[in-house]
């Protein structure tokens, strides 16, 4: 299977470059198009009003001026999605109540790997709303997050770095530099490195990467060419436990974590190509190759029980290795078509994953149990609550040791090969009337292999995910759409780890969404949207009972998404989102976790004149579940929160910009998230940071 796709791709890709036609000139519109419409475009690319879902768009520009540090900094602010913790070592977002820490996506290529994305090479970010199989392949169960990435621009020659440092002790600096070396050349470096602290005791960390690319222009074909290396060590802080249904706010200062045993380090290299060749004025051809290695470690400890009447703490931990290594190679065409009336374009494509993932699992392993079985050793442990934690000794009086390497709970080796075939048609009836419609056949076939057991399971599913859309234009600055979309996930999990007996047996998880929105441009520079929606997921079980498999309804979300953003005149920008989300789970009897019912953010700016600007930021997140709780019980939970943020910059020249940041202005004490009911995040405190860019 695997030569015959590599056969028809280098086939297609053969018979595309060596066709004729007129030079190639490459169109690009920052932030008003999504990355995927502008590389399927032939002329102007498919604007975001023409889109049939909702969508968030935010460049580079949005990202230094609102003092963006992470992905989690830009959710914050953005309508339909909300901040998970990721247990301290990885981004994960919760996309209209569907939590995911895979569906990640760089320049339209999956990105899976559990860690911190930097956003120093970000040129803008597209927050996808709904399922998205179709054209971003297997994933966007919820939703999705694409990076995309800055490219070396031909006929430039531009260069800026940026440095920060805030009153936590933290610092940043970031390099990027375009060189055009020939009239059909060019080159661009960006770097960074970041030195991590925050509020926390003991929070540290250093982050470097480096991302040189090139581009290529040759007739009517364009070569986009990079690399990327990453090499991330941080601190790994799993938050407070809870009393009461609440967090326990005397705990606010304490780090259940203990330096050196709570840490997560990446090595990635990150090697991609993209080709895109105009072999006649109504046709394209587009391939993109990446190859990435992925080694990452993180091992923790953190509170998997509290006792507040004695003031103590149960200690949990792993440590959890994974190395792996992606190929995905893609290719598509696109053609014009028109038939009377009638137009459009017509995408057909070939996709192409090989994983390989190896992932160990060691518990925690302390030399002596507490209680009546002292001496003997066990994967949990209690110790008085100190600041900092004192783990030497047990509540007891045991002397106390722990290790990472003497109980294995897992290790598996998982081989994951998907091959897709995808189709869509963008058709135009009238000026007024739009449709898409297309599908993706995904052929998904993968091994683990149990190590500790020696035993392998295998399971192969081929899926098929549609997406469907009529967009309507009374005017061409207004749309009103009505879509449908599904995605799906395999047993495997959305990283691969295990595919047990049953779950080898069990169907994959789909995703459904159901969408009518409303979409106006106010003006070049100020967009309005909203939307209604109903997602759902349906999951195989296997009843205990009969051993029969049954169908039930995972989670149903029902929600409103409105979001404002541009600007108003010359001196006045604004970015405002609201979201209202209605959930149920397992047939109707839980309310889900991490789904506030409510969530608003609002960001002004004022350009006060040539020099001076400033700022205000706000965002409102309403209680959520910590677990998934029973109808009319009182379960674990965040509370709300409102925290406000302020920005000012002072254009010193044309050329050199000062930044100040102020993070959480009230100094509000807030839970963002929490992993479980023991592990509550604490949100930042007031800080401040100050930057300074600087052009040549």
């Amino acid at each position: 299977m695997k030569k015959i796709i590599y056969s028809a791709l280098l086939l297609i890709g053969s018979l595309s470059v060596f066709a004729q036609s007129d030079d190639v000139e490459e169109v690009e519109v920052k932030g008003k198009v999504l990355y995927v419409d502008q590389v399927n475009s032939l002329k102007p690319p498919v604007p975001i009003l023409d889109v049939p879902q909702s969508v968030s768009v935010i460049t580079d520009e949005d990202i230094k001026d609102k003092g963006f540090r992470e992905i989690a900094d830009i959710i914050r602010y953005s309508p339909g999605v909300n901040t998970s913790q990721g247990e301290g070592h990885r981004d994960a977002v919760v996309f209209r109540g569907v939590r995911s820490t895979a569906d990640f996506y760089q320049d339209g290529v999956r990105d899976d790997v559990q860690y911190y994305r930097s956003l120093y090479n970000v040129e803008q970010l597209e927050i996808l709303r709904g399922p998205n199989a179709l054209l971003f392949g297997r994933g966007g169960t919820g939703g999705l997050i694409n990076r995309v990435s800055k490219k070396a621009e031909i006929g430039e020659a531009f260069g800026s770095f940026d440095f920060g440092a805030d009153s936590f002790g933290a610092a940043d600096l970031a390099v990027d530099a375009n060189f055009t070396t020939s009239d059909t050349t060019a080159v661009r470096l960006n770097l960074h490195t970041d030195q991590l602290a925050n509020h926390r005791d003991f929070y540290e960390g250093e982050r470097y990467g480096i991302n040189p690319t090139v581009k290529i222009v040759a007739g009517d074909t364009i070569v986009d060419l990079s690399y990327e290396y990453a090499d991330h060590e941080r601190f790994i802080d799993r938050g407070i436990p809870t009393a009461n249904n609440r967090p326990v706010e005397s705990l606010k200062d304490v780090v259940f974590g203990v330096e050196g045993l709570n840490l997560q380090t990446l090595e990635a290299s990150i090697l991609r190509a993209n080709v895109a060749h105009d072999y006649s004025d109504n046709g394209k051809f587009n391939m993109s190759f990446t190859s990435s290695d992925f080694k990452k470690m993180y091992k923790n400890l953190y509170a998997a029980g509290y006792d507040a009447s004695a003031n103590t703490v149960k200690l949990d931990g792993y440590l959890d290795p994974t190395e792996r290594q992606n190929m995905i190679l893609n290719a598509n065409v696109v053609n014009e078509f028109s038939n009377g009336s009638t137009s459009g374009t017509l995408l057909v494509g070939l996709e192409f994953v090989d994983t390989d993932n190896k992932n160990y699992r060691y518990n925690t392993f302390f030399n002596n149990r507490a209680g009546s079985d002292a001496g003997e050793p066990t994967d949990q442990q209690i110790f008085n609550i100190t600041r900092p934690l004192n783990i030497s000794k047990t509540s007891t009086g045991l002397d106390s040791k722990v290790d990472y390497t003497t109980d294995l709970k897992s290790s598996s080796e998982s081989d994951i090969t998907v091959t897709s075939f995808y189709l869509q048609g963008d058709i135009d009836f009238s000026d007024s009337w739009k449709m898409i419609i297309g599908g993706r056949l995904d052929s998904f076939d993968i091994t683990v292999t149990d190590v500790k057991k020696s035993q392998d399971q295998s399971r192969k599913d081929d899926m098929f995910s549609p997406r469907f859309g009529v967009i309507y234009k009374p005017v061409d600055n207004m749309s009103l759409y009505v879509s449908y979309s599904e995605s799906f996930l395999p047993r495997s999990g959305e990283q691969y780890k295990k595919l047990d007996a049953s779950g080898a047996a069990l169907d994959p998880d789909v995703f459904k969404n159901t969408e009518i929105g409303y979409k106006y441009d106010i003006s070049d520079a100020l967009t309005f949207s909203a939307a209604i929606f109903d997602s759902e997921s349906t999951r195989a079980e296997k009843d205990n009972d009969t051993g029969e498999l049954n169908e039930i309804r995972g989670l149903e979300v029902e929600g409103v998404e409105i979001e404002l953003s541009g600007d108003i005149d010359d001196q006045n920008n604004l970015t405002f989102g609201y979201t209202s989300l209605d959930g149920v789970t397992s047939k109707g009897t839980k309310q889900p976790r991490e789904l506030p019912n409510q969530m608003l953010s609002l960001w002004y700016s004022y350009q006060a004149n040539e020099t001076f600007g400033f700022g205000l930021g706000v965002t409102h997140q309403a209680e959520s579940f910590i677990k998934d709780t029973s109808d009319g019980s009182a379960g674990p939970a965040l509370p709300d929160y409102t925290r406000v943020d302020f920005a000012l910059h002072i254009n010193a020249s044309d050329n050199d910009v000062v930044r100040v940041h102020i993070e959480n202005l009230t100094d509000e004490l807030y839970y963002p998230h929490s992993h479980s009911t023991h592990q509550v995040s604490v949100g930042e405190s007031l800080s401040a940071r100050v930057s300074y860019s600087r052009r040549f």
